[in-house]
């Protein structure tokens, strides 16, 4: 869903609670995308538990493999584990979730309508401010942040470039609360990528893909140009 950027909004996100500044993170969805995102999170000096459908023994064999070092778990444990979780669950099935399971949580929102996978569905297709904002309404009570989901998981694993690369990638990340906005940033440049600030959650649709099998990668200042006409801030981690 393509939105010309000076549709969006300049509104500056609100701040609440605090920004968060560890090395823990949780990961729902034990999928291509979940564990690659998991390897790379390891390789970054993060600890990581990761869930998937059922009970952690389940998906220990698959966690060893695909992402050595992170730990298998259940979605109860990974809210235990860490204050910052991502949702990378095929996009239908937040539906299923508790709506109070992340409260207080910074909550990515790293998923991606796709009808071949989630089925005509008309809320998700039709969300004129993308599909985070239905998200956020389910989960009224986490600090939702939309961002990682731009990259397949091969591109989220194969672009990953150190700080001041000239060739690094830009990754957007919008929210309504800034402080959880800013700790998405930094999980982003811990990563590898460039974070930007995409402004407010319904500038999320921005970020979501045109439906092309190869996502389209962007510098931080062609990603800010996307997102709106006015700069964006880009904010340093070092």
């Amino acid at each position: 869903m393509a939105v010309a950027a000076g549709q969006l909004t300049a509104e500056a996100p609100r701040a609440t609670t605090q920004e968060i500044d560890d090395r823990r993170l949780g990961i729902v969805g034990a999928g291509k995308f979940g564990t690659t995102l998991a390897r790379a999170a390891v390789a970054a000096g993060y600890d990581v538990a990761i869930s998937g459908s059922g009970p952690a023994d389940t998906i220990a064999l698959t966690i060893d493999v695909l992402a050595p070092g992170a730990h298998p778990a259940t979605t109860d444990d990974v809210l235990g584990h860490a204050d910052v979780i991502v949702l990378a669950v095929p996009t239908h099935r937040f539906r299923e979730l508790q709506p109070d399971l992340f409260a207080g949580k910074v909550l990515i929102d790293a998923t991606n309508y796709w009808p071949p996978v989630d089925g005509d569905d008309p809320e998700l297709a039709d969300a004129p401010e993308g599909t985070s904002t239905i998200v956020q309404q389910h989960f009224p009570s986490a600090r939702l942040v939309k961002s990682l989901n731009q990259l397949g998981y091969h591109q989220l694993e194969e672009s990953q470039q150190p700080d001041g690369a000239p060739n690094r990638i830009a990754i957007g990340a919008a929210g309504d609360d800034q402080l959880a906005v800013r700790t998405v940033m930094r999980l982003l440049d811990h990563l590898g990528f460039d974070p930007v600030d995409a402004g407010p959650l319904k500038n999320g649709v921005a970020l979501e893909p045109d439906g092309s099998p190869i996502a389209t990668t962007y510098s931080a200042e062609q990603l800010e140009k996307r997102i709106s006409q006015r700069p964006i801030r880009k904010l340093s981690f070092a």
